[in-house]
């Protein structure tokens, strides 16, 4: 089982469609779809820093907004589903779909988890992937990085993922891979001949320098 998370900075992009109905022609019964934030979590970083409300309730409405996102997705791709817990995802890939992770009710019952925008849809398609056992995390994110290999440490400090991520991906020890919104073609090649694409996230420093192609407020 592969987690993909899809970042929310591919709201608005011409490739979304591309990417799930790739996900939806080869991977079904075998992905998760976790979403990002988007436009509805960037709202709702706006409203706190005009309200200044406390993170926790920031932190529960942003559940919502990749829940929102997520339930988009799946109007976008008749053959993706939403799934809320553990057993509605097992389901979803018994019968050949493609779940969409809504993560309000699991992370909600998961004291564990801080709520502040530290822990992001990153950290939380990491903690999904250990909850579940896959074998696979892939990113996609509207970036180019550039090099084969970058460090989670060089990744959170330039804020391609959330402060946390580290922590979750050296935890969960889960093959994490970051793709750009435009490398979607090489989902089929990745399953179908089990090669390596993109670039691949290590614990170990890197040297080499990540490009931007989007800024973001957050990671999504």
């Amino acid at each position: 089982m592969w987690i993909v998370k899809i970042g929310g900075s591919l709201s608005t992009a011409e490739t979304l469609p591309l990417w799930l109905d790739a996900l939806n022609c080869y991977f079904r019964g075998q992905v998760v779809i976790v979403p990002g934030g988007g436009p509805f979590a960037e709202l709702v970083h706006d409203s706190q820093l005009f309200w200044k409300y406390d993170d926790p309730s920031a932190h529960y409405m942003a559940l919502l907004a990749m829940a929102q996102y997520g339930i988009m997705l799946t109007g976008l791709q008749p053959g993706l589903v939403p799934a809320t817990s553990v057993a509605d995802i097992h389901a979803a890939l018994h019968r050949s779909t493609v779940p969409v992770w809504l993560p309000l009710t699991m992370v909600s019952e998961d004291p564990t988890i801080e709520q502040s925008w530290g822990v992001t849809s990153d950290s939380l398609a990491a903690w999904l992937a250990q909850r579940l056992g896959a074998t696979r995390l892939i990113l996609v994110k509207s970036i180019t990085v550039g090099k084969p290999i970058v460090s989670v440490d060089e990744l959170a400090l330039n804020g391609i993922v959330d402060e946390a991520f580290p922590d979750y991906f050296r935890s969960t020890a889960v093959e994490t891979i970051i793709l750009s919104d435009e490398q979607y073609g090489l989902l089929p090649q990745m399953l179908l001949a089990e090669v390596a694409g993109g670039t691949q996230v290590a614990m170990a420093a890197g040297t080499e320098s990540v490009r931007y192609r989007t800024t973001l407020p957050f990671p999504t």
